[in-house]
This record gives structure tokens, C-alpha cells and sequence, in this order.
């Protein structure tokens, strides 16, 4: 017989080879119920916040054409951008850190490509049953019977899917008032796209593309293994304990037919959602979610062997060394974190409430007053960070003998989490410059609140006598 060698169109069609679909089993086990209790919280999150109030508006409102996030009792302005660099920035850290730690826990708890993927799972399983049964569904011919399942599960899908799109929108438009104008076709262009586009992502990747996403879309998957060393927390198949594989019936021991504890039942492949095998070792398509291990400790008990054949452990435990949770990179980083948070706090304890924005009017340089000064014309932003109404006072200062005219009583009323446009002048001699331009300090502060204000520095232009 001659040797067959692989051509280019072998490569092709292996390359281009069609998707199989994975039908992951349903399993049960104490970190099914983790997971499942990261579904219900992080949903109930997702789902409840906009529906919050504080203060008369909503708890969490991203609020972009007023420039303005509001979260609980603070409300963050583009002046605050450093505070939400500084929270990325944990956020990034914080998954270097528990990746370190205990390897992919984002990807098989908290991400919410796998939050979604469960629930549009679950409703599957509800309607078309049982792996067993969705592959016999899917392999039969169209009846009304099939029709029937699948029309009911696509709208089911779409419908939630269409929720989920209002409730991303709602974080951006109060969401009290976006569900009403949604279903009475009130809604503006972008926000019927972003509800649209939303949706038919959520419905997209949770109930076709599944596990494609983790394995050719997400970049974390691809780098995860620079942040992995022989002592990250990570779920394995010990080899020693299980090979040989082979089937037996219970209560026979394994030694006696020279084969390990794994009967090669297949179960940790079925009930895995992207569709590999842990027993061929660590792999990047593995998302951290455990089924593997639930459904492996429930083969072990019926067998009557010690569970862990598959389980959480370390390379190093693995290999009967120590291991060493607390080790350099994870007490660098769980001290950048604490460092990072600290400034976080702060960041916020002493972030300044009063707020002022100085525009100068560039159509003129100066005007020329019948009394032989000069002046120079502003628009002062007044901006009220805190909570509560604030009265608000403007002084000058860094440029003597000027005067300051504003055609409005003071002090000046700013609304809580508003901003007030006043138009200012500032004239004087021009025998007091020493220069073409001078700068100008422009001071406000809170009425009753003396320690409580905020400059800015704006020029001055005149004449030289």
C-alpha cells in the first residue's frame, strides 16, 4: 500500500472544515451552582441598576449629551477623566491578578459572553430538552413539530435579547423614560441602533456563535499563558491516577485489569460549552468553568472511586512538588492593587465640587471704553459637582486695578450637577500693563463655604500706551 500524503486541498478543507456544533451537556455539581449563582447576580446587576434612584434621578446614568456620569451620590465631568484611567487601569490588573492566581475565573464565571451563553443554554434545554434530544431535533426533517420548538426559542431569544439592548440603552437615556417611548415608537435614530445593535449581538453570540467567540474572537484567550506559571490554580486531569482509560462495571477494581480510575465515559467532552477534551491537557480553548470537574466527581462517587481525577490543582502539585500561592507576581500585583485602590479613594475624597471653565472671546481682542480703558470679554462655565444647589461667587485676582463686571447678582445659583454660562468683563487702565497681555485669575467660590473653590487662568489683552 502506498503512503498517502496530505496535499494542499487536504490542508484547505481541514482549515475551512464546517463548524460542529457543541452540545454541551447539563450538568450539576457545586460549581454549577457557582456559576449559576454568578448568573443570577451579575444579570440581577445588569438588569436592576437603571431601575435605581437616587436623589430624584437614576442611581447609574451615563448621562453623555450633559458631559456627566452620574454613580449613586457622585456625579463624574470630563474634568474627572483620570479617575475612570485609574479604574480601567485595577480593572486590567485586577484580571492579571486573579488569572495569576487561579487562571481563567473571568472567563468561566464573570464574563459576559459566558453569563448570556448560560441563559440562552438554559432556555434551549428547556424547550428542545437533553443534549441527546437537540441532536436527534437537529438531525430529523423539518416537521411542524420542530418548527414549532424552534420558532418558540428564537423568539423567546429575541425577545430577551431585545431587553437586554433597552437595558444597555438605559444606562445612557433614563431608562423610565426610554421603555415607554421604545414601545410606543417615540425612540430617536441612535438610540433605536444601539438597542438594535445590542440586542442582535447579545442574540448572535449567545445562541449561535457560543464558543467561537472564546476561542477566535477573544484576545484573552491568546495571552492568558503569559500570565500562567506552574503554580496558577488551574483545572487539570491527572494522567497518573486515570491512564489506562477503559470502561468497567462498577464496584471492579481497576488495578486488577491494569487500567487507571478514568472509565473514558466521555462525560467531561459532552459537558464541556466549547468542546474539548481536558484529558489531552491544558489547552486554550479551556474557559475555567469546571463542568468537566462536576461532572467527573458524580462518575467517581457512582464508581465508588476518590473524586479529583479531574480537578483544580497546580502544575507543580501535579508533579508532587509544593506549590506556592503566595509568590512574587501575585504579591506585586495584590499590592499595585491595594496602591491603586487607595488612590482610587482619595481620588474621589478630594475631588474638587466647584468647578469653572474660562472662554475668552477671540472675535475682538480688546474694546476701547469712552474713559480710556480697555476690556476684554469672557464666558465663565460655572460647574456645581456636588449634590445639592450651590451659590457660587467670581473674583479676580493677578492683575491689579482691573475690575471685574458681570450683568448678574451675585452670588450666582448653580444647580446641583448643572452648569451656568455667565458673560464677564474685565476692564483696565492700560497704564497699569507692562505688557501687551497679562494673565488673569479667575476665582470661584461657594457662599458660606470660604475653603471650598476652584481658578482658572485666562489672558488679558490691551494696548500699550
Amino acid at each position: 500500500m502506498s503512503e498517502h500524503k496530505p496535499s494542499a486541498g487536504d490542508n484547505d478543507q481541514a482549515f475551512y472544515e464546517k463548524r460542529a456544533k457543541v452540545y454541551p451537556r447539563e450538568v450539576h455539581g457545586i460549581f454549577a451552582h457557582l456559576r449559576l449563582l454568578g448568573v443570577v447576580v451579575l444579570l440581577g446587576i445588569f438588569y436592576g441598576a437603571p431601575w435605581l434612584t437616587w436623589g430624584g434621578r437614576q442611581a447609574i446614568w451615563f448621562d453623555l449629551p450633559g458631559r456627566k456620569f452620574h454613580i449613586l451620590a457622585w456625579t463624574f465631568w470630563p474634568q474627572d477623566f483620570f479617575l475612570l484611567a485609574l479604574l480601567l487601569i485595577i480593572a486590567a490588573l485586577s484580571l492579571f491578578f486573579f488569572t495569576a492566581l487561579a487562571g481563567r475565573l473571568w472567563c468561566g464565571y464573570a464574563c459576559p459572553q459566558t453569563v448570556w451563553t448560560e441563559v440562552f443554554l438554559w432556555i434551549e434545554q428547556r424547550l428542545e430538552g437533553d443534549r441527546a434530544r437537540q441532536m436527534k431535533l437537529d438531525k430529523g426533517p423539518w416537521t411542524s413539530r420542530k418548527l414549532a420548538i424552534k420558532g418558540t426559542k428564537h423568539t423567546i431569544w429575541v425577545l430577551f435579547s431585545l431587553f437586554t439592548g433597552i437595558t444597555f440603552v438605559g444606562y445612557f437615556t433614563p431608562i423610565v423614560e426610554l421603555m415607554p417611548r421604545f414601545f410606543t415608537l417615540q425612540t430617536g435614530g441612535w438610540e433605536n441602533f444601539w438597542i438594535l445593535f445590542y440586542g442582535f449581538a447579545t442574540w448572535g453570540n449567545a445562541g449561535f456563535m457560543r464558543e467561537q467567540v472564546c476561542i477566535y474572537m477573544c484576545p484573552y484567550a491568546r495571552f492568558q499563558s503569559a500570565m500562567f506559571d506552574k503554580d496558577t490554580l488551574v483545572i487539570s486531569y491527572d494522567p497518573a491516577r486515570g491512564e489506562p482509560r477503559g470502561s468497567r462495571k462498577r464496584g471492579v477494581d481497576p488495578r486488577e485489569k491494569g487500567l487507571g480510575d478514568c472509565i473514558d465515559c466521555t462525560l467531561c467532552v459532552q459537558v464541556c460549552p466549547t468542546g474539548i477534551d481536558i484529558r489531552d491537557g491544558l489547552q486554550y480553548q479551556c474557559i475555567g468553568c469546571a463542568a468537566c470537574v462536576d461532572v467527573c466527581d458524580e462518575v467517581m462517587d457512582k464508581m465508588e472511586y476518590p473524586r479529583g481525577l479531574v480537578r483544580y490543582t497546580t502544575e507543580n502539585a501535579m508533579e508532587g512538588k509544593p506549590a506556592h500561592v503566595l509568590r512574587p507576581r501575585v504579591i506585586l500585583y495584590g499590592l499595585l492593587l491595594l496602591v491603586l485602590f487607595a488612590a482610587l479613594a482619595v481620588g474621589i475624597g478630594i475631588r474638587n465640587p466647584v468647578g469653572i471653565d474660562v472662554i475668552r472671546d477671540r472675535n475682538v481682542l480688546y474694546r476701547e471704553l469712552p474713559d480710556g480703558r480697555v476690556e476684554n470679554v469672557y464666558i465663565l462655565k460655572l460647574l456645581n459637582k456636588a449634590d445639592s444647589v450651590r451659590d457660587y461667587r467670581v473674583e479676580i485676582r493677578g492683575l491689579p486695578g482691573a475690575e471685574l463686571v458681570i450683568d448678574r447678582t451675585m452670588p450666582v445659583a448653580v444647580p446641583a450637577g448643572g452648569v451656568v454660562e455667565i458673560p464677564a468683563r474685565v476692564r483696565i487702565d492700560p497704564a497699569l500693563l507692562d505688557m501687551p497681555t497679562a494673565e488673569v485669575i479667575f476665582e470661584a467660590r461657594v457662599e458660606g463655604l470660604p475653603d471650598e473653590g476652584n481658578e482658572r487662568r485666562g489672558r488679558f489683552v490691551g494696548r500699550m500706551q
